[in-house]
């Protein structure tokens, strides 16, 4: 059987209160979050994680003093690497980008493993440069760091990808009935969000959400629903993709309408959704008297979405390694020039 080594790649999160200055850092640190020569933008995040700190131990106090990213991550790992082992002598790791196991860790560990081939599959199902680009940068100077030289496949982005659609379909539907015996409900797909000018320059983050929402509908097939796409976790003073969810929320309270959120960028629980979504926002639902509001779990390791995943990861290897596949070969975006799949990473 072949040696296989899947490497999953994530946000990362602080591992306890006195991470999160580090944490932070690291990802202001990031040329791809902030977009300037390297002492301004060194300075700039020591600037902004020391501002930021108190206010994000407070939202980490909130869910148990840590992120639980890593762990949700961990848990897709072994789910998937089960899901593999009937074809491969399979192991899947996690590289986070922020906090540990960071791709130094990680590349390190693979490299032990030995493998003979290596599959790099981001738990983001749409592409960012923010997100899956950062981490494909990273990945590669972890990797030639460690003398890692083994035939790798890249995967840029899965947005369509079927398993993920039904999997939603099966959370929302659920949620949707739930959620009806206040009225008719508005399905709001719920998104973090992005700076304009990112999305100006070519990202095609925000049409692979748009795609994977109206996906998910189709897949729900029903009649008349109402529905719309809106991005969270504005911060700064830049302008933003939008609508934001907070918009979204306070439009539903005109229209006297519930709302059930799903959050379609996140396959895992994170600050985002355990706080975010589930305090602040619910709390501005009852300010603003919204009916009824219930917010879909993440995927998580719903079979569905581990199966996608482990297509995905077969899909890969057959594309000559040192090429960025994808679970969609219609998922870039047209002002991007041409599909990130036809680029060397």
């Amino acid at each position: 059987m072949k040696k296989l080594a899947v490497v999953l790649f994530n946000l990362g999160g602080p591992d306890q209160l006195d991470s999160v200055r580090p944490f932070l850092f690291n990802l202001f640190n990031d040329p791809a979050i902030l977009d300037l020569p390297r002492p301004a933008r060194w300075l700039l995040a020591q600037w902004i994680s020391r501002r930021r700190e108190a206010p994000a131990r407070e939202i980490y106090e909130k869910i148990g003093g840590k992120s639980p990213l890593v762990e949700q991550s961990q848990l897709q790992a072994a789910a998937l690497e089960e899901r593999l082992r009937t074809k491969f002598e399979a192991r899947v790791f996690v590289a986070m980008r922020y906090w540990h196991p960071m791709s130094d860790e990680t590349a390190a560990a693979v490299k032990i493993f030995s493998p003979d081939e290596i599959v790099l599959l981001p738990l983001y199902p749409q592409f960012s440069t923010t997100t899956s680009g950062t981490s494909l940068q990273e990945w590669n100077r972890a990797a030639a760091a460690a003398g890692l030289r083994v035939p790798t496949h890249a995967v840029c982005c899965y947005p369509t990808a079927p398993g993920l659609l039904r999997a939603q379909a099966k959370l929302i539907g659920a949620g949707l009935q739930e959620a009806s015996r206040a009225g008719k409900p508005r399905l709001l797909f719920s998104a973090h969000g992005l700076p304009r000018k990112i999305i100006d320059r070519g990202d095609p983050y925000q049409e692979q959400i748009e795609r994977t929402a109206a996906a998910v509908v189709g897949e729900l097939t029903v009649p008349d629903l109402d529905w719309s796409v809106c991005y969270q976790s504005r911060v700064g003073r830049l302008r933003w993709i939008g609508p934001s969810t907070e918009e979204a929320l306070e439009q539903a309270a005109k229209d006297r309408v519930p709302v059930v959120v799903v959050p379609i960028s996140f396959v895992s629980e994170h600050s985002e959704t355990l706080v975010e979504l589930d305090i602040t926002y619910r709390r501005r639902c009852r300010e603003l008297a919204i009916p009824a509001f219930i917010r879909v779990p993440a995927l998580a390791t719903r079979v569905e979405f581990i199966d996608s995943l482990a297509y995905i990861v077969e899909t890969a290897l057959k594309w000559q390694p040192g090429r960025i596949a994808t679970g969609d070969k219609t998922a870039c975006s047209p002002v991007m020039g041409r599909c990130l799949h036809d680029r060397r990473f």
